[in-house]
């Protein structure tokens, strides 16, 4: 079974447990991602839809973003907790925002995405691949 990271929202009515190691981990810097966070970025980690289990009502988002793509996001349906990404039932993955760790000294990132026009307050650690976009 590997590891398995815990997590939910602020009241505690949206739960999840990811189970294995995340495939990414890492800040992304992207316009949608400061303004969803009201932050200079998103902390996240990604996992197969397979080896998450989410428990509670959420309450979805979905924004469609400047490049074509489709921005989801989950948050608690009772206290509005931003929680993870992606369309339950539907997705192949699933990111979920390293804030809502039970204990966020395990998360570890590697990577920082969508570089390219960050503010300048918004650092960057020292460590992290940067990447101006998505990798590939």
């Amino acid at each position: 079974m590997g590891e398995v990271f815990t997590g939910g929202c602020l009241c505690g009515a949206l739960r999840y447990e990811a189970r294995g190691e995340p495939g990414m981990s890492g800040h992304c810097y992207c316009g949608d991602c400061r303004k969803a966070s009201g932050s200079g970025f998103i902390a996240f980690m990604g996992f197969p839809a397979d080896a998450l289990t989410i428990t509670g009502a959420v309450l979805t988002h979905r924004l469609k973003l400047d490049d074509g793509r489709e921005a989801v996001r989950n948050s608690c349906a009772v206290c509005g907790s931003l929680v993870f990404g992606g369309v339950l039932g539907t997705s192949d993955s699933h990111t979920l925002y390293a804030g809502s760790l039970d204990d966020p000294s395990r998360f570890r990132p590697t990577v920082a995405i969508y570089t390219r026009g960050r503010p300048d307050w918004a650092v960057i650690p020292p460590g992290l691949k940067v990447f101006e976009g998505l990798p590939e």
